[in-house]
């Protein structure tokens, strides 16, 4: 009973949208976070563990972008987790999606999602 309770809060916290200074970006497309336009151009690493495993090191994601901050436009790569500064502030890579699952997967895996919080 305690979970059919609380799954609806559960579900609607992971598909709340981003903050006015966050945006959800994908590969090739340019997007606006804050007062900066990124491009996610190639995903350098993603050796995060799988959601359905247990691992002894969490892994990372990194992915190339291309910026745009009122500075020529530039490239810099963006792990999850950490920041990188950029003019009147910092950009991080906050989330990554699809998950990880470790076994047999889908055939063609959905495409990557990434969420990007500018901060001042």
């Amino acid at each position: 009973m305690f979970c059919t309770l609380f799954a609806p809060l559960a579900l609607a916290a992971c598909s709340a949208a981003p903050g006015p200074d966050a945006a959800i970006a994908t590969l090739g497309r340019w997007t606006r976070v804050g007062t900066v336009r990124i491009r996610p151009d190639q995903v350098v690493e993603d050796s995060r563990c799988p959601i359905n495993a247990r691992c002894v090191w969490a892994g990372r994601a990194t992915v190339r972008v291309t910026l745009r901050d009122g500075q020529r436009p530039r490239q810099v790569q963006v792990t999850l987790g950490e920041s990188v500064p950029v003019t009147g502030g910092t950009l991080a890579l906050v989330a990554v999606s699809p998950e990880k699952m470790a076994g047999a997967g889908p055939k063609r895996p959905a495409p990557y999602r990434f969420t990007f919080e500018y901060r001042r």
